[in-house]
């Protein structure tokens, strides 16, 4: 059992109290007459999550997302990509289909309601990509089609054929934080013409969204949103929107460090999310309702599994030589961080198939005594040392935005300090004990750190 006393100052500025226990999802008022429920609780019947670890190996099926890799290669270098020195497995082409094709139909036991389509950039692979996805739009017509691509090899002829074939598009692109990712190809006017093509096609089909990342070279969702919208429109719909995974160096880099800077980015994220800076990004919705739901409905820590679901039996990340890996970002050739391989099996013998390189967040030093865990549900499942610790941090301090403000809206009141078995850095919310800014007396809690830009 995590147990937290929960601080928080009323819009009166008075003080109050909360305790919430994570592994419950119990949020209650602390007071004279004793704990009463924040919010009324309908409990739900939730299944356990599969536990995986090296001593408890994740297995696979009956599948229902289907995410296949054609290669890792890019035509771009970003300095945080998660994919930059993964070892590259023997590259596919055309020729691979047929004997891939025959693989899926022989063994998944019906066709998967989800089929993503993922790089490197995709595009690069596209003689592969179009017979691949022709032939598969036939063998599963009611699937949803997706890709994520950085955009700068669309054409008229390729967006034609996106959209015929029923994609969803993931774009690639963070704003004004673009420098990280190289050459914008929004300054190309072929490309940006290619790219608005894509837009104008499949946004009023609700299919495309902008996907940014946040990193502390690009710390502001607000400057991206307005950056994003003076583009795509006031409209845009911006997907991803999380706080980086550290990988290697590159991604270290772009990590938070000290605890003044985590404080400051929790004060910046929550004040632009409360000014309504933050909108377009679904992330702010999802994460905000997927906290104030696992109160409503009780929701046990023991149901939650990896945030990225690929420790889920129903996800299945295959190479086009029939290769299962642990995720799209990976390769048959690569070895997770605690030594244990990321080629996890065969498309050709499922029921064989053995996830040992990934670690289920409870199997973690902290996250089961973590306060954001309900929303957090774990930094990526197979980093390990400095870059798990890194990206924990990250994940902590970007979800407590978010907790943040779940809390405010069912209570009115803002938090500003946790008390439990948490380390120090992580008590303070936003960094006030120490804080030599002055405060709005009336709202002495976050001041609203708007960019100039929105003012």
């Amino acid at each position: 059992m995590a147990q937290f006393r929960i601080k928080l100052i009323a819009p009166d500025d008075s003080e109050r109290e909360l305790l919430y226990d994570n592994q419950i999802s119990r949020l209650t008022w602390v007071g004279d007459a004793g704990e009463q429920p924040v919010l009324e609780v309908t409990p739900k019947k939730f299944s356990e999550a599969q536990v995986v670890s090296a001593n408890s190996p994740g297995r696979k099926g009956p599948i229902k997302t289907l995410k296949i890799s054609l290669g890792l290669s890019c035509n771009y270098a970003c300095n945080y990509c998660s994919q930059r020195f993964v070892p590259h497995a023997d590259s596919t082409n055309p020729s691979d289909v047929d004997d891939f094709l025959q693989l899926v139909q022989g063994s998944l036991s019906k066709a998967p309601e989800r089929i993503e389509f993922w790089g490197g950039e995709p595009l690069v692979y596209i003689k592969t990509l179009k017979p691949l996805a022709e032939r598969l739009r036939v063998l599963c017509p009611d699937a949803e089609f997706l890709m994520i691509t950085n955009g700068s090899l669309l054409t008229l002829e390729i967006n034609e054929w996106l959209d015929r074939m029923g994609f969803a598009i993931g774009l690639s692109h963070d704003g004004p934080g673009y420098h990280a990712r190289g050459f914008d190809p929004l300054d190309d006017p072929e490309q940006r013409a290619a790219i608005m093509d894509l837009y104008a096609r499949l946004h009023p089909q609700g299919r495309i969204s902008i996907n940014a990342m946040i990193s502390s070279q690009n710390p502001s969702r607000a400057a991206v949103q307005l950056w994003l919208q003076e583009r795509f429109g006031a409209d845009v719909q911006i997907g991803e929107g999380a706080f980086i995974d550290p990988y290697d160096e590159g991604g270290l880099a772009a990590t938070y460090k000290t605890a003044c800077e985590h404080a400051a980015f929790r004060k910046q994220g929550l004040g632009e999310l409360r000014a309504g800076l933050t909108g377009r990004f679904e992330i702010t919705h999802q994460k905000i309702q997927d906290f104030i739901d696992s109160i409503r409905f009780a929701r046990p820590a023991s149901a939650l599994g990896q945030k990225c679901g690929m420790d889920r039996s129903a996800n299945l990340a295959v190479d086009l030589k029939g290769n299962v890996v642990t995720c799209q970002n990976v390769s048959a050739a690569a070895t997770a961080p605690n030594g244990q391989s990321h080629l996890i099996g065969q498309l050709s013998d499922l029921s064989a198939v053995r996830m040992k390189s990934a670690t289920h967040w409870s199997q973690r030093q902290g996250c089961s005594s973590c306060p954001v865990l309900q929303i957090c549900k774990g930094s990526c499942m197979f980093l390990e040392g400095p870059l798990w610790e890194a990206g924990c941090d990250a994940a902590y301090s970007d979800n407590l935005v978010f907790f943040a403000a779940a809390i405010e809206v069912l209570t009115g009141c803002m938090p500003v300090f946790i008390d439990g078995d948490l380390p120090p850095q992580r008590k303070d919310i936003f960094g006030l004990a120490n804080s030599t800014v002055e405060l709005p007396p009336a709202r002495r809690v976050i001041p609203i750190l708007a960019v100039q830009q929105t003012a």
